[in-house]
């Protein structure tokens, strides 16, 4: 398991141990000790995983405090463009969003901390998005960014999005409860 940084500080890329064989792949995505000699969480509280439709957006997605939340984010079929938004006064990226792919074949992950929006838009027929947090869902504590609010050209005219997601409050107007600790 190799674990990268990304330009957002906190955030960080996650390449997990590939074996491939005549079978196909076995891919080792958690493992305590490494997530521990990285200085990584390593109890999760919920997991689950969305199926997405090409065109699908979803986001950008966060819980306030106190059930604020470090989420691990995978694609395990399928593609998607996945964005990270800082929502963290005094980060040095406060306000910047970073655009990976994810995809199934790669199997790669995304470490993001508390203070980050996160979303995504599915790329394939369908993908399969993975996802872990440290905390449970909190209806009243569930929040969002709107998703062409921070000056994102998400690729697509018309995302399927939903009712929920539309709703979410301008990135100008939202008054973040997070703070940045360096470190």
């Amino acid at each position: 398991m190799i674990v990268s940084p990304l330009r957002i500080p906190g955030c960080l890329k996650i390449f997990p141990k590939v074996m491939v064989d005549e079978r196909g792949d076995f891919i080792k995505t958690f493992v305590e000790s490494e997530f521990q000699r990285n200085n990584l969480l390593t109890v999760f509280k919920e997991e689950y995983f969305s199926r997405s439709y090409k065109g699908v957006l979803r986001g950008m997605h966060f819980q306030i405090p106190p059930f604020e939340y470090v989420k691990i984010v995978s694609c395990l079929s399928g593609s998607v463009r996945d964005v990270l938004l800082d929502i963290r006064i005094g980060s040095p990226t406060y306000g910047d969003f970073e655009i990976l792919e994810l995809n199934g074949n790669e199997a790669i992950s995304l470490y993001l901390p508390a203070g980050i929006a996160h979303g995504f838009i599915s790329l394939s027929e369908v993908a399969v998005v993975s996802y872990k947090v440290n905390t449970e869902y909190a209806p009243e504590f569930d929040c969002g960014i709107l998703w062409n609010s921070f000056g994102l050209d998400w690729g697509l005219e018309k995302p399927i999005i939903s009712t929920r997601d539309e709703g979410f409050i301008s990135f100008n107007d939202f008054k973040s409860p997070f703070r940045y600790k360096a470190g």
